[in-house]
């Protein structure tokens, strides 16, 4: 276990056994912390990620310092992130101040400069977050608000917006997600089992429809209706 205290030089065995250690424990360390880190970094998230990549990374790559101190400092920071999460959810006051509320950019298709100024964003970028968007005309927009993450929420005027099925009362199918049948030139079984179907069925389909076999398929999906949707190595 020397490998955890600084050293003079450690060997290649020890440095193999730091960096899988020092992997795995980062690993636990992000999976206590919760998703919430991975998919919504905020300030609080984007502090401890900055600071525990630095105290992991140096001790992985200098002998002389230890693993021991990094691994608990890590410890205590993320039980402090912890603690910071919790008081977020059960006190108001602290959650606004480190997540400020919404505020709109832009209102009935005009920009408020003022709250341009205070999302500290410059008009070109802006137009970019439109743009992903596919929005090619501010006025378009019935308003826009800069989230506390960063990012930008558009809600169009009714006029822009697309008509949906609802809108023109058409019926439609309920929604059903294709399912995999072949991935890579191989048969996934066990869903094409679940449609009560057999493999002689399914490459009966494929050279009746694609005139293909199924070590030619990338990959292969059905969906409700039992249609096939296949996609060929290219």
């Amino acid at each position: 276990m020397d490998f955890f205290s600084s050293k003079d030089s450690l060997t290649v065995i020890q440095w193999s056994l730091r960096a899988i250690i020092g992997f795995f424990f980062l690993l636990c360390a992000t999976k206590i912390m919760g998703q919430r880190s991975l998919s919504q970094l905020r300030l609080l998230d984007f502090i401890i990620a900055l600071i525990i990549g630095n105290i992991i990374a140096h001790p992985l790559s200098d002998e002389k310092l230890g693993l021991k101190g990094s691994m608990t400092t890590v410890s205590i920071l993320v039980t402090l992130y912890l603690i910071c999460v919790y008081l977020s959810l059960k006190w108001d006051k602290f959650r606004t101040w480190l997540d400020p509320l919404p505020f709109p950019i832009i209102k009935n298709g005009q920009i408020i400069y003022k709250n341009l100024a205070k999302a500290r964003i410059p008009m070109d970028v802006l137009l970019s977050e439109l743009r992903k968007d596919k929005i090619d005309n501010i006025q378009k927009i019935a308003l826009a608000i800069w989230e506390p993450d960063g990012k930008l929420s558009t809600f169009l005027h009714s006029q822009h917006q697309p008509l949906t099925p609802s809108d023109i009362q058409v019926k439609t199918k309920p929604f059903s997600l294709p399912n995999m049948i072949i991935k890579e030139g191989k048969i996934n079984y066990t869903e094409l089992h679940k449609r009560g179907k057999d493999e002689v069925w399914l490459k009966k389909n494929l050279e009746l429809t694609y005139q293909a076999s199924v070590s030619e398929i990338l990959l292969a999906t059905i969906d409700i209706d039992e249609k096939i949707n296949v996609y060929l190595y290219t």
